[in-house]
């Protein structure tokens, strides 16, 4: 038997396994019923609402009880129920003000109760936000259509030419802290970064990754040499004396005077955001001089943006290289498939033999958008992917399709079952490798010291495996 306290109305309710299997020809005929009850109670969809009936009772008769109300707070065993979401791990004493601050942020984002889970550990040091979606889904990429209620974009500013600041429409904050609290993954702030404003941060960093790449359309090398704006770059390297702010601005704002492949593209939003929050978002002098510190601790500052480790596949991965971290990311281990938070950077793999060796073909990196969508550096099907058509355009290449518009005639149907086929990990078959890139907690955690590789080790811009296509003689088109 399993015991679990609703800390927020105060009752105690024992759960015990083998109690319910006498009731379930009952329950079975209630649950329409009870489903539509929940519906209304709750707001959510009447699907949601049946599965959120029968719970309780498939949780018991597997020994895994969970119970309580949509936004309720709930103690017991933290292992239990430890399938996902957005953790704080704090001193007992800590919680209680974290748990008002963050249930205030969620309000302000228009985020109801009813949509998550708040779960205490038994020490009370464990605060948990998960998504109330159904055990054993994964996917953040149907947010909206999943919670049956729409996920409104937002309207962020950025800075424009001349000193002007132009407005998009990109991935709400909402959208962005509901796919951290899906279940899948945990995102945990703990010690110093048990803060809400940790999260708030990550959330923003996040949004501005997203904003940046809404509507980019950089040319992509196709067979010649990239290039930049002479006046502030030399070879993907700032010149000496220009301010690194203006650097990482530029290409977004002159872009038509930039030409590289998506590596350096998926580093370069990044490392812009990061700067664009730290100075002008959300200003923090000394946050962003510990950014600005880790990009130039080597002099190269689009360099091991991400841990060399997300290469580890690669023919020549040395295995030393395994554990130095990266300036601005860490890896997030052992994602399921469909588990995107938007600003994560994917890595879609090229597993075909033949294929595989054309260079800068590799793969795919993948910045997440939100909303279903994935980035498009060059414009090449109107500033976004679907997942689908992500996954469909690196399967594509095994057929020799490399332009969609020379090679119109060579491409194969991709069905939603081959979706769910290679949307998985190349363990189980599919082509998306089980991590994401994300940021650090930049000001909330103590960093891991960056230490560069060694010169003999390190890899140019166009020498790295992702990147190969910038010097390719026989590249035609854009490596998405």
């Amino acid at each position: 038997m399993q015991t679990l306290r609703q800390t927020g109305s105060g009752r105690t309710t024992a759960i015990a396994a083998g109690c319910c299997g006498q009731s379930l020809a009952m329950i079975r005929g209630l649950v329409p019923r009870l489903g539509r009850i929940v519906a209304v109670l709750t707001g959510l969809p009447g699907a949601w609402a049946a599965i959120l009936v029968l719970a309780p009772v498939v949780a018991a008769a597997a020994t895994s009880a969970q119970a309580g109300a949509p936004g309720e707070d709930l103690a017991g065993p933290y292992s239990d129920r430890a399938t996902g979401g957005i953790r704080f791990v704090c001193p007992a004493s800590a919680v209680p003000p974290v748990r008002a601050a963050m249930d205030r942020y969620l309000r302000d984002l228009k985020i109801r109760a009813a949509q998550y889970q708040r779960t205490v550990s038994n020490d009370g040091s464990v605060l948990t936000y998960t998504l109330r979606s159904p055990q054993g889904v994964f996917s953040t990429l149907a947010l909206a259509d999943a919670q049956g209620w729409p996920l409104r974009e937002e309207r962020v500013r950025l800075p424009a030419r001349r000193g002007g600041i132009t407005t998009v429409s990109t991935v709400s904050r909402q959208e962005i802290v509901l796919a951290l609290m899906q279940h899948g993954r945990i995102t945990e702030f703990a010690g110093t970064a048990c803060a809400v404003q940790a999260l708030a941060d990550q959330v923003g960093i996040r949004q501005l990754v997203v904003a940046w790449s809404e509507n980019l359309d950089w040319t992509f090398p196709d067979g010649r040499p990239a290039f930049w704006n002479e006046a502030l770059w030399h070879r993907g390297t700032p010149k000496p004396g220009v301010p690194l702010e203006q650097a990482f601005r530029d290409p977004f704002l002159h872009q038509d005077r930039y030409s590289f492949g998506c590596y350096t593209a998926a580093k370069m939003v990044i490392a812009q955001a990061m700067l664009d929050y730290f100075s002008r978002v959300h200003p923090d002098a000394r946050r962003l001089a510990l950014v600005k510190a880790r990009l130039l601790a080597d002099g190269d500052p689009l360099v091991d943006v991400e841990p060399p480790a997300m290469w580890f596949f690669e023919d020549d991965f040395d295995p030393r290289e395994r554990d130095r971290p990266g300036k601005l990311l860490f890896l997030r281990q052992n994602v399921p498939p469909k588990n995107f938070v938007p600003g994560d950077w994917a890595y879609i793999r090229n597993l075909d033999p033949g294929s595989m060796q054309r260079a800068g073909y590799e793969g795919s990196n993948a910045l997440y958008l939100g909303r279903g969508r994935f980035d498009d550096f060059y414009n090449d099907i109107g500033h976004h992917y679907t997942y689908r058509e992500k996954l469909s355009e690196v399967y594509q290449w095994r057929h020799g399709v490399f332009s969609r518009r020379r090679d119109r005639a060579k491409v194969e149907p991709f069905t939603a079952a081959m979706e769910i086929l290679y949307g998985r990990t190349p363990d189980q078959g599919g082509l998306v490798l089980p991590y994401r890139a994300v940021p650090y907690l930049f000001g909330y955690q103590d960093l891991p010291a960056f230490v560069p590789a060694p010169d003999s080790a390190r890899a140019t811009d166009a020498d790295h495996p992702a990147n190969r296509a910038l010097v390719a003689p026989d590249a035609t088109t854009p490596n998405p």
